[in-house]
C-alpha cells in the first residue's frame, strides 16, 4: 500500500486538547461520522453535504476531510464532490471474515454458476444484517436487488435465514425485538412463523427464500462452516420463483457450500462436517 499523507493525530485515551471534541465525539468518532456519511445512495457527497450527514460544523468536516483525503480514505473529483477512497478497500481485503471466506469460495461459487447460470451469492453476518461479500450474475439471470458490500436484514434472504438458524442463542430474541421488514407481501413478519423456518433450516441444512424480497426471485441457500464446524458464510443461487426449479438446484448449493467449508478447514486439518455433527 502507499499512502500520500499521515491522518490527523489523535489525542491518547483520557487526554482532552481543544477542538479533540465536537458534541461529545473524539476525532476518531467524528472521522468515522464523515465516512458513515457514504451509503450505497450517497456514493457523492459535496463538502457541504458531507458535514450535515455527518452532524458535523462545516469547519470540522473541512479539516478532517482533508486529513482523509491525504491519507486516501476519500478522494475528490473534479466537480469537488467526494467518494469512497482506494486505500479504504484495499484496508477492507485484509479481513478474513470477508476476504478469506470469499477467496475460498470464489471457485466453487464459478462452477455453481456455470452449472446454473443464475445468480451466485456470498454472504457473511454482521450483528443483525447480512452483508454479502461476492456475487456472481448472468446476463439473463433474474435480477436481483444486492450488489458487493450491501447490508440486508436476516429475516428476509436465503443466506440470512441460514446465518440466523446457525447464529447465537440471542440472535433470534434480538431480530424479533423489533418489527421484522416487510418487502412483499410474502416477506415473513411472525415472528412465530419465523421460528418454525428457523428449524427448518436446522433440520434440512438449506433455506428457501421465497419471493421474501421481490416477487419474481427465490433463493436456495446453505451454510458454509469454518474449521471448527462453526457456520461463518452462507452460499445461496437465486432464481425465478415461476420456474419451480429450487428442489433440482439443493444438491448443487450443498455441494459447493459443503466444498467452500472443506477448503475452509484444510489448513487446520479438520473436517467441518465432523466437527458439527459433535455438537
Amino acid at each position: 500500500m502507499t499512502a500520500s499523507g499521515p491522518l490527523t493525530p489523535i489525542s491518547p485515551p483520557g487526554t482532552r486538547t481543544t477542538g479533540d471534541r465536537d458534541g461529545g465525539r473524539s476525532v476518531a468518532g467524528r472521522m468515522l461520522a464523515v465516512l458513515d456519511a457514504f451509503d450505497a445512495s450517497h456514493r457523492s457527497l459535496s463538502l457541504t453535504a458531507l458535514a450535515r450527514r455527518a452532524g458535523l460544523p462545516l469547519a470540522t468536516a473541512h479539516r478532517l476531510v482533508a486529513s482523509l483525503t491525504r491519507w486516501g480514505a476519500l478522494e475528490r473529483d473534479a466537480t469537488g464532490a467526494y467518494h469512497i477512497g482506494l486505500r479504504l478497500w484495499e484496508v477492507a481485503t485484509l479481513s478474513p471474515r470477508g476476504v478469506g471466506v470469499r477467496e475460498a469460495a470464489l471457485p466453487f461459487m464459478e462452477d455453481l454458476y456455470e452449472a446454473t447460470h443464475e445468480n451466485v451469492q456470498l454472504a457473511v453476518r454482521d450483528g443483525l444484517e447480512v452483508v454479502y461479500v461476492e456475487l456472481i450474475s448472468g446476463h439473463s439471470a433474474v435480477q436481483v436487488r444486492t450488489r458487493v458490500g450491501s447490508r440486508w436484514p436476516l429475516h428476509a434472504t436465503g443466506v440470512g435465514l441460514v446465518l440466523l438458524a446457525y447464529g447465537p442463542p440471542r440472535l433470534y430474541e434480538r431480530v424479533c425485538a423489533r418489527p421484522l421488514r416487510r418487502y412483499t407481501e410474502l416477506t415473513i413478519q411472525d415472528p412465530h412463523r419465523l421460528r418454525a423456518t428457523l428449524a427448518e433450516v436446522r433440520r434440512t441444512g438449506i433455506a428457501v427464500s421465497d419471493r421474501q424480497i421481490t416477487m419474481d426471485g427465490l433463493s436456495i441457500a446453505a451454510p458454509v462452516r469454518g474449521p471448527g464446524g462453526e457456520v461463518v458464510a452462507s452460499l445461496s443461487v437465486v432464481v425465478p420463483a415461476a420456474e419451480g426449479r429450487a428442489p433440482g438446484l439443493v444438491p448443487a448449493v450443498r455441494v459447493a457450500a459443503h466444498g467452500i467449508s472443506r477448503t475452509l478447514a484444510a489448513a487446520l486439518g479438520q473436517d467441518p462436517v465432523a466437527e458439527a455433527s459433535g455438537r
